[in-house]
């Protein structure tokens, strides 16, 4: 199980190759360290996955419904694009063009570690994803990890 963490600065270069940090190297399994599969993220985004983190998310696209418009439409955005990714001898993936296109990214990029894959943003692109939030830290943790307390703790 790969576990990311962190934000790192990088530049993309003109063929649109950008270094894995070290950091996030280590946190892969020997067997996959090599090979991940990029393919688009939320919020202008490319989402990067080690193969074993892959394999899990394609077991959960597996389960959506030929049926349904929207699991169709879901698995078809996330499949388009994905496409398999090795690291060259410098550490660096290529992040082909259509994905870089999406996420706006040239030049520098904002590399952000997400528990289970890797982020690549514009960083300007993140700022203003950040700045529209217009809940605190505090609210959201709240919500998501329910730890609304309703006992009352005056006394």
């Amino acid at each position: 199980m790969s576990s990311f963490k962190g934000t790192y600065r990088y530049s993309v270069d003109s063929k649109g190759r950008v270094n894995i940090p070290s950091k996030l190297r280590k946190s892969l399994s020997d067997e996959i360290k090599d090979y991940f599969v990029v393919t688009r993220g939320f919020e202008k985004c490319v989402y990067v996955f080690p193969l074993d983190e892959w394999a899990k998310t394609e077991e959960e696209l597996q389960k959506l419904s030929d049926y349904n418009s929207y699991d169709r439409l879901f698995s078809r955005l996330m499949y388009e694009n994905a496409t398999d990714v090795q690291l060259d001898s410098q550490a660096r993936i290529v992040i082909p063009v259509e994905l870089r296109q999406h996420a706006n990214i040239e030049g520098e990029i904002l590399i952000i570690g997400n528990r289970n894959k890797i982020e690549l943003w514009n960083p300007k692109v993140y700022e203003d994803y950040k700045i529209k939030q217009t809940e605190s830290y505090e609210s959201v943790a709240e919500k998501v990890m329910n730890t609304g307390n309703t006992s009352d703790n005056s006394a």
